[in-house]
């Protein structure tokens, strides 16, 4: 049941106002639903800081309502917030884990660990790819298709020169062949990449 209210009127004894039988009725009405909606639902409200207790039954119930509830923003509190073994899917993930970027052709290209997991360029040109927003311990997928004109690629984090440590392998210009490229961050400057193409 929803909050009755009792009409009191707009000014005292302007005949608006609920008849007293009335209004005694939405006083016992919500005092019922209080005590009887789940039997110590409230345990104990503390008249000087207004802390209202519930039992496990009526915090279950909350939860439960709460369960499909979206929320936004962050999360405050001096409890850890949990979540329960496989409770997070793929679809509940960001789009910086899910998504793919065509990235737009230009001399320098940024590369933002924020927008996509995997990114794919055709250059136009000799292009350095300019990381931004990098995270350690994640590693972005860039898939660069070669246009047969001796281009070349080369890296920078945040418009300045980083450290990017080759693994293995080496930018293939050659037209149409595709260059794969995984780039791991390790510090907000380091970076360890390696280069592959597919097998003939």
């Amino acid at each position: 049941m929803a909050k009755q209210t009792i009409n009191i009127g707009t000014v005292a004894n302007d005949g608006t106002g609920d008849p007293l039988r009335t209004a005694f009725d939405k006083v016992n009405d919500n005092f019922t639903e209080l005590y009887s909606d789940d039997t110590g639902d409230v345990d104990s409200v503390n008249g000087n800081t207004g802390v209202v207790v519930l039992d496990a039954d009526d915090i279950n119930e909350t939860a439960s309502r709460l369960y499909n509830q979206v929320h936004t923003g962050d999360v405050t509190g001096g409890t850890a917030l949990t979540i329960a073994n496989d409770a997070v899917s793929y679809e509940k993930i960001d789009d910086e884990f899910t998504t793919s970027d065509a990235l737009t052709a230009a001399a320098t290209v940024d590369v933002d660990f924020d927008a996509a997991q995997i990114f794919t360029l055709t250059p136009t040109s000799s292009t350095t790819l300019n990381i931004t927003n990098p995270k350690i311990g994640i590693t972005k997928t860039v898939i660069v298709t070669g246009v047969g004109s001796s281009y070349t690629l080369s890296f920078n984090v945040g418009g300045a020169a980083g450290t990017f440590n080759l693994i293995a392998g080496e930018y293939d210009d050659t037209s149409s062949t595709k260059n794969l490229i995984q780039i791991l961050c390790v510090s907000s400057t380091e970076f360890w990449y390696s280069i592959s193409q597919i097998s003939s």
